[in-house]
């Protein structure tokens, strides 16, 4: 037998796969991550899978949920008072709530990360100057900011998504710049200069891999954030106008409904509630499995 094959050595696995065993040995994430699939795909393909559109009237007033006496399957969910299905119009709105809270939160999160990333390898005057000035607007909710610009704009999609994004991009730059310098001011990072390497490379090799952490809480917060400020804002009437089937939107016209027809209002504020607690769900799963895989 060869001397080298006596002592065999085991593969020593990567971060990467440390932390996705133990994102798998968490019950409650992996359950969130197939929810969380099934919740996107179904805002993909809603269009497709929707039994009725959105403002289809079927012609059945105010006709309960099927598990009701009263109820059919052919109106799975029942409809409102309109004769529209419910069931349609929840599938429908998962695009305005969820998909546009998803696509807003990452495009804050491309340009605050960016933004955070720049001040947090600078010091002196200038990342003094944007500490000072992003602690004013992080003082300010970020529903606010969102109602403020509407305010501006007009009520609208597009006034909407403007307003969520130019609210969260505050709350990333803050995040990154706080890990970002936290991590440059450490002694490896001394070390690593004084051995000649760039500002590229510290932050290549040594800062982000230190702060997914900080990046994945960073962007589970902003996509609850999002999902609640686009729904209160439909809610108000200042984002979604009706007929619109944002989940928001359809919580404030039903509002009058709630002893009448109550699954016209706990409906959405189910399909509401559980994608914030899905979404919280993986990221907590993902932030935990990080900080397993780096111990």
């Amino acid at each position: 037998m060869p001397s080298n094959s006596v002592y065999l050595e085991e593969r020593i696995p990567t971060q990467l796969e440390r932390s996705w065993k133990a994102f798998r040995e968490n019950t409650l994430a992996v359950f969130g991550f197939w929810c969380l699939c099934i919740l996107l795909l179904v805002t993909i393909l809603a269009p497709w899978i929707a039994p009725y559109g959105a403002q289809f009237q079927t012609g059945e007033l105010l006709m309960p949920p099927s598990w009701d006496t009263k109820g059919t399957v052919d109106y799975f969910l029942g409809t409102d008072d309109l004769t529209r299905d419910m069931l349609s119009r929840l599938i429908e709105g998962s695009r305005l709530t969820f998909g546009y809270a998803v696509l807003v939160a990452l495009a804050a999160g491309v340009l605050g990360v960016l933004i955070g990333i720049l001040a947090g390898m600078t010091s002196g005057l200038k990342s003094s100057f944007l500490n000072h000035l992003l602690d004013t607007v992080l003082s300010i909710p970020s529903l606010l900011l969102a109602i403020i610009v509407v305010a501006f704009q007009g009520p609208g999609e597009l006034s909407i998504l403007l307003a969520v994004w130019l609210a969260l991009i505050p709350r990333f730059i803050r995040a990154v710049y706080t890990a970002v310098h936290a991590e440059m001011e450490k002694e490896y990072i001394l070390a690593a200069r004084l051995d000649g390497a760039n500002s590229f490379y510290l932050l290549y090799h040594s800062v982000l891999p230190n702060i997914l952490v900080t990046l994945s809480t960073e962007l589970t917060r902003a996509i609850s954030v999002a999902i609640l400020d686009i729904a209160a804002l439909g809610f108000l009437g200042l984002g979604a106008q009706a007929p619109s089937p944002e989940w928001g939107a359809m919580l404030g016209d039903s509002i009058e409904l709630v002893f009448t027809a109550p699954w016209t209002v706990t409906l959405p504020g189910l399909a509401i509630m559980i994608s914030v607690l899905v979404v919280n769900l993986v990221g907590d799963g993902i932030t935990q499995a990080i900080n397993a895989g780096t111990e």
